[in-house]
């Protein structure tokens, strides 16, 4: 690699100076992405419309929640309340974000992941052994206040456009939990009044175009070591999930987001509902982002199996052992992603 490339931190600004990708971020052969070998999402993605969510069909839509958290661990939803407004200025000001020129994003840098806002690249630069191909701005988001201040300020509506995109999804997300709640069974309140004070963080993922895709990844597969992820994504493809032994491209509609189940959602359901493996590809033609919020439990909040879903002499014991979020977090990125999850860390002993 030459030293012009090697001065670089982000990715962003080593992908406009190279023709080849550099020798950090290419992948053994055995796991890189086999581009040629992916299916298309097509119609087999459950897509929910949450329109009658609060009407007369309430139990077939929480139905359809049950169905798709079971069988595949993430839906698309449309009607979600989000107004397109909202979601149009946040994609907008994220490009805006990451089209500014180095100095002013070089800013946010940091590799500290206990960090609350940092801008970062790959996935754990301090641990990992190959790079990815992405830049990050990541935002710790509740409550605002707390943040706000520390987000950029530029460009100077970044501020305002985020706060109001992180409140909307907020609320969805807190809908969204209800209804997860009920299909398995439990109060509308009971999953949300697992999660201490609740936590939110966003990232705006940068990809930007890469001269040889099918050496490396945006992101390898992965499960989300959170609650609940909804990600909004904008017109380039590049999310996979991992379903029935196949990846499976999962290419964007208008106005929907994508969800999908983190690990301690696989806790709190005591299995009934897993933690979806997921990955980003890229592509040599066109920049992508994404911009998931990650919903989760406050780092002091004592998750485990709901109680009401044990149930040791029909066969149906505590899977895993309570522990605190912040126990479980450090695990995650510690292990930069060198395996698909840490959940198996948490299993109760069995005697």
């Amino acid at each position: 690699m030459d030293a012009s490339t090697t001065s670089k931190l982000l990715v962003s600004d080593i992908a406009s100076i190279v023709d080849h990708v550099p020798s950090n971020y290419v992948r053994p052969i055995s796991d890189r992405p086999n581009l040629s070998e992916i299916e298309t999402s097509g119609d087999s993605i459950p897509l929910i419309d949450l329109k009658e969510l609060h009407g007369p069909n309430r139990a077939d839509i929480v139905q359809q929640f049950s169905l798709a958290c079971a069988s595949y661990g993430f839906f698309q939803i449309k009607n979600h309340e989000v107004p397109e407004k909202t979601i149009e200025r946040m994609m907008t000001v994220a490009r805006e974000f990451f089209r500014q020129p180095e100095s002013e994003r070089i800013k946010h840098y940091s590799a500290d992941t206990k960090k609350t806002t940092r801008l970062s690249t790959s996935f754990n630069v301090s641990s990992e052994k190959v790079s990815n191909w992405r830049d990050f701005l990541r935002l710790h988001c509740l409550p605002i206040e707390d943040f706000i201040n520390e987000w950029p300020s530029t460009p100077v509506s970044f501020r305002e456009i985020t706060a109001e995109y992180a409140t909307s999804v907020r609320e969805l997300v807190l809908v969204l939990l209800e209804a997860i709640s009920e299909s398995l069974g439990l109060a509308k309140g009971s999953v949300s009044n697992t999660l201490g004070k609740h936590g939110q963080h966003m990232a705006l993922n940068y990809y930007p175009p890469c001269p040889q895709p099918d050496l490396t990844f945006g992101l390898p597969g992965h499960k989300d070591p959170n609650l609940i992820t909804v990600l909004l994504q904008d017109e380039v493809s590049g999310l996979q999930v991992f379903k029935d032994g196949k990846w499976i491209a999962v290419h964007p509609i208008p106005n929907t987001f994508i969800v999908n189940m983190g690990d301690q959602m696989q806790v709190i359901s005591n299995d009934k509902y897993k933690s979806v493996l997921h990955r980003a590809v890229v592509n040599s033609d066109k920049e992508r982002i994404s911009i998931p919020t990650f919903y989760c439990p406050s780092l002091d909040a004592v998750v485990g199996p709901q109680k009401e879903l044990i149930n040791e002499e029909e066969e149906s014991p505590a899977i895993y052992r309570s522990f605190t979020y912040a126990e479980y977090y450090e695990k995650f990125w510690d292990r930069a992603l060198a395996t698909e999850s840490c959940i198996d860390l948490f299993k109760a002993s069995r005697t």
